[in-house]
């Protein structure tokens, strides 16, 4: 079985070319069913997010261009030219493939190191190839790995404790700040990405209410209606601090749109219950005099900074951690792998036993149906399967011993011989074996009248 990886993500492609090759949720059937069509393919999952696209692939007719008609295949469903694509793409084979997969799946390949949304991604693409059933066999036990792998990961390692974002580092401050978010409102002023972001991290922790001002309100409302809060224009903002416990702006002003006046206001109207600000903006979007007032909690983007850098040496610690885990992950994978590929042997070698016994069987007891004497019948059916097991061995061995093969003479006798059997099964217990063959069957035992 050859696994194959074929891929692009933030840190080899654009934007522009990131789009081009993402797959919509209505392509994604399609897109399973032909690849599973290619030639060689026997197994294929779609990992498709805004910041990567990658094709995982296995299969035991997969050769050594298989790659390359995997990309046409990627350009052409796509109608995106190869030439635009060629130097955006990776390739990863085999161990490399296995490795990726499970660095992926731990946060270690993503844009902000340890992030876990990715391994939802990943889940999700595997729980969409199973649906259309083009996984089932070693691909699909890879990915096992590579999620108990992230698991385990999480558990021992501090990869995802800290935030390593100015948007869920701000967050994460209101959350030490406000136990409950779930009785609190948040005000956010800006409708930029670091807002959009701010926006669903609350929404996901839970925030009671949240209120989006923005000097373009159609931009406030579209934001709003994604994250079901309230849209407002910058002039309303006065009179909407006085409902909020939190506020976060990062605007493009180059002047404060906050100044101690207005907050001394809301907070009067608050009967001094405390606010909790955060100023993303450069240039800063609260005057700091905002910072001398009592009941307000004020941080600036140099204050996230610091707990950024911290946070982001601790998770650095924290990688190095993963990847000495999934050294050895990749190592147990192969191990599995390697074994799993003798269990097919072995089952082979023992269906052909197997056949050659029930042969031989038949041909015994076609004797005694004859009449012939049982004991003759048993002393030739021992000698016609011991000769028909060791035939072909028995030939090979001699081929590779005229081929001077000493790799399979070494390989034969590791395999082949037991000398602790052969020692244990002496002389004295063949005598005792030979000794019971003459016992009228129940001799020793007690008769019943």
């Amino acid at each position: 079985m050859t696994l194959l990886i074929l891929g692009t993500n933030h840190r080899t492609a654009s934007l522009d070319l990131r789009e081009a090759v993402a797959f919509s949720p209505e392509q994604l059937e399609q897109a399973h069913a032909e690849l599973v069509a290619l030639e060689g393919v026997d197994e294929a999952v779609i990992v498709s997010t805004c910041n990567r696209t990658e094709l995982y692939l296995s299969g035991e007719g997969l050769d050594a261009g298989f790659g390359a008609r995997a990309f046409a295949w990627l350009a052409g469903f796509h109608r995106v030219a190869q030439a635009s694509l060629q130097e955006c793409f990776y390739q990863h084979v085999g161990d490399r493939a296995a490795r990726h997969l499970m660095r992926v799946a731990c946060g270690l390949d993503s844009m902000v190191l340890g992030e876990p949304q990715i391994l939802g991604q990943i889940k999700g693409g595997y729980q969409l190839a199973r649906r259309y059933a083009t996984l089932g066999g070693p691909l699909e036990q890879l990915f096992q790995y590579a999620f108990s792998t992230a698991k385990q990961v999480r558990t021992e390692t501090g990869i995802g404790e800290n935030p390593v974002s100015v948007a869920y580092a701000a967050v994460n401050l209101a959350g030490r700040i406000f136990d409950d978010l779930s009785h609190s409102r948040a005000l956010l002023i800006g409708a930029g990405e670091t807002i959009d972001l701010v926006a669903r991290h609350l929404r996901e922790a839970g925030i009671q209410g949240l209120i989006i001002a923005n000097r373009t309100q159609a931009r406030a409302e579209r934001l709003a209606a994604e994250v079901g809060g309230v849209a407002v224009g910058l002039e309303e903002v006065p009179q909407a601090l006085s409902c909020a416990d939190i506020v976060i702006t990062s605007t493009a002003s180059p002047l404060p749109v906050l100044g101690k006046g207005a907050v001394e206001s809301a907070l009067k109207v608050r009967r001094h219950r405390p606010i909790f600000m955060v100023d993303i903006a450069v240039p800063r979007d609260i005057e700091p005099e905002v910072g001398e007032l009592d009941d307000v909690f004020l941080y600036t983007v140099d204050d996230l900074n610091e707990i950024i850098d911290e946070n982001r040496r601790s998770r650095e610690v924290a990688a190095t951690q993963a990847e000495s885990m999934i050294d050895e992950r990749v190592d147990e994978w192969h191990r599995d792998r390697r074994e799993r590929g003798a269990g097919q042997l072995i089952r082979r070698h023992r269906r052909q036993a197997e056949a050659l016994r029930q042969a031989a069987e038949a041909h015994a007891l076609a004797q005694l149906e004859r009449g012939e004497n049982p004991q003759d019948v048993i002393r030739r059916l021992s000698h016609q399967l011991t000769n028909k097991l060791l035939h072909g061995p028995t030939a090979r061995l001699r081929a590779a011993s005229g081929a001077e093969r000493q790799d399979i003479i070494a390989a034969a006798e590791a395999l082949l011989l037991d000398e602790a059997a052969s020692d244990a099964f002496d002389a004295a217990e063949i005598d005792a074996l030979k000794l019971g063959a003459h016992c009228p069957i129940g001799a020793h035992s007690q008769q019943v009248p």
